[in-house]
């Protein structure tokens, strides 16, 4: 029998559970979907924030001493789709931190706005320090101009003291009464016993299926952004392009390509062309950003500012023979099996099960997802990536550069052709 099984709670959430026999630690997800963009950038990481910052049972030292005596980890991420709460604690001690995961999400009291406000803008500042942080800030801003996904950190210190304790109320407000939700346990346990425990922990709660009011995304031109830095040594180049996101039938061959072309470390054409060849960095690399309503690809080097140019044409020049598809079957294999390859170490323990399943479930694809991914990695062809090398790797995109201002001449529009 399939231990992994959804089912609905009496307050209408989904929860998918799996049993893990003889593991004797267990893990508790629960994923609150964000539905609408943020009034002022920074205010969901804010909130995010307070959770642990006291209720009106707890102080914030009484929850980390309850938590740190029980070795309990109990803690919150922010994505920008998403709230994910997160529990991993022995098995004897489930229900006591189901009772303060409970507590801290019904009855957060969000006192400690100041002062949370002070430390957020300290740890933006300290971030905006380094050229890397500084560069792709401008990046995403752009990319995603006048957009939830371009609330950056720049952004978020120029709308940090309009925040007020009310915008934090209604922010949560909306989050808790009106989302999607969905939770996830994973360990051994019973399951008619689990369920009725989480049942009860969490009737206040319930399941909205509410239509996200999050923008698409467009970018209808060609962005380049030039940011003079004249106390560094390294230049910043980053460059990247709208694509789609989990749902399309593109993402297992954007997956691909993007792996090939920059993700896998050594044997990436870009560490092998522009690193062991030319010498230009010791760090190059790709990524493939997923969102619910969008994502990019783009590619990044730190390098010595004269290359700067060299450096540009060098991405240019991998991405064109990506689209004129000059790969091998044994490259594209390799690609597939650095893919596949990473996948058991997601399920490594209960806590990483635990939030893969309820991922997968919260963003439309299904808490079973994973042999389906499977085979649609396994199902990519050459054609497969030339088809959206084409389609995504066009004349709109978002070129980056941070130097100091003498190099940043090399920087025009002939360079980007």
């Amino acid at each position: 029998m399939n231990s992994l099984v959804k089912t609905k709670l009496d307050n209408g959430i989904n929860i998918i559970t799996k049993i893990n026999k003889k593991t004797p630690r267990i893990a508790f997800t629960l994923y609150l979907k964000i539905n609408e963009k943020e009034k002022y950038s920074g205010l969901y990481s804010l909130l995010n924030r307070l959770f642990f910052q006291g209720t009106k049972k707890y102080t914030s030292s009484e929850l980390a001493n309850i938590l740190e005596e029980n070795a309990i980890e109990c803690y919150s991420n922010l994505k920008s789709d998403s709230i994910q709460f997160k529990i991993f604690c022995l098995n004897d001690d489930f229900d006591l931190a189901l009772n303060i995961l409970s507590e801290i999400i019904e009855n957060s009291t969000f006192n400690e706005l100041e002062k949370e406000k002070i430390k957020l803008k300290g740890e933006i500042e300290a971030r905006l320090d380094s050229p890397k942080s500084l560069a792709y800030d401008a990046f995403y801003r752009n990319l995603y101009n006048n957009h939830h996904y371009g609330n950056t950190m720049t952004k978020t210190l120029e709308d940090l003291d309009k925040i007020e304790k009310s915008d934090i109320l209604d922010a949560y407000n909306k989050i808790i009464n009106n989302s999607q939700k969905v939770m996830s346990v994973v360990g051994d346990f019973n399951s008619d016993d689990i369920l009725k425990t989480i049942n009860d922990k969490f009737n206040y709660l319930s399941y909205q299926d509410v239509e996200s009011k999050i923008d698409e995304v467009t970018l209808s031109e060609k962005k380049i952004i030039k940011i003079e830095k004249d106390d560094i040594a390294q230049a910043q180049i980053i460059l990247g392009y709208l694509c789609e996101s989990y749902q399309s039938e593109d993402y297992a061959p954007i997956l691909v390509m993007n792996t090939l072309l920059g993700a896998c470390g050594l044997s990436s054409r870009l560490f092998l062309e522009l690193r062991d060849k030319k010498g230009l960095a010791y760090v190059v690399r790709s990524t493939y950003e997923v969102y619910n309503k969008s994502a990019n690809i783009n590619v990044y080097i730190a390098t010595h500012p004269n290359n700067i140019k060299t450096s540009i044409k060098g991405f240019l020049l991998e991405i064109d023979r990506v689209k004129k598809t000059d790969i091998t079957l044994e490259e594209l294999e390799n690609a597939k099996n650095n893919i596949l390859g990473k996948r058991n170490f997601y399920y490594e323990t209960n806590i990483l099960e635990s939030s893969i399943y309820s991922g997968f479930e919260i963003n439309g694809l299904g808490y079973n997802y994973e042999e389906k991914f499977i085979k649609k990695i396994k199902d990519v062809k050459i054609q497969d990536i030339k088809k959206v090398a084409d389609k995504y790797f066009n004349d709109k995109f978002v070129l980056t550069v941070l130097a100091q201002n003498k190099y940043l001449s090399q920087v025009d529009d002939e360079n980007c052709k």
